[in-house]
C-alpha cells in the first residue's frame, strides 16, 4: 500500500469523513528539506468530518497528526492540512 493510501485508510477509519482528498505533492518539493527520491514525503490533505465539530483549527490538526504519527515517524516530512466540519466553508 502506498503512503497516500495508508493516510487515506487511517483517516477514513478514524474520522468517517464526508470528504477526503489526499494528494502526494512531493514532486513539487524536489531538492527541499525532507524530500527524498521516490516521493511520499509531502502531502496535501483535505478533510471534512463531523469529528471536527466544536474543535479549533489547531485541535483538528493535532488530531490528524496523532492519527498519522507512524507515517510522520517513517518519513512523511510535511502535511498541508485543510480541516472542516460539515457545513463549514472550505
Amino acid at each position: 500500500m502506498t503512503v497516500a493510501a495508508t493516510i487515506e485508510a487511517k483517516l477514513r477509519a478514524a474520522l468517517a469523513p464526508e470528504r477526503l482528498e489526499v494528494k502526494d505533492e512531493s514532486h513539487r518539493h524536489a531538492g527541499h528539506a525532507g524530500w527524498r527520491p521516490g516521493g511520499a514525503t509531502h502531502f496535501r490533505v483535505e478533510v471534512v468530518a463531523a469529528a471536527f465539530t466544536g474543535l479549533s483549527r489547531v485541535a483538528r490538526q493535532r488530531l490528524v497528526y496523532r492519527l498519522l504519527a507512524d507515517e510522520i515517524a517513517a518519513g512523511v516530512h510535511a502535511l498541508a492540512l485543510t480541516t472542516h466540519a460539515p457545513g463549514e466553508a472550505p
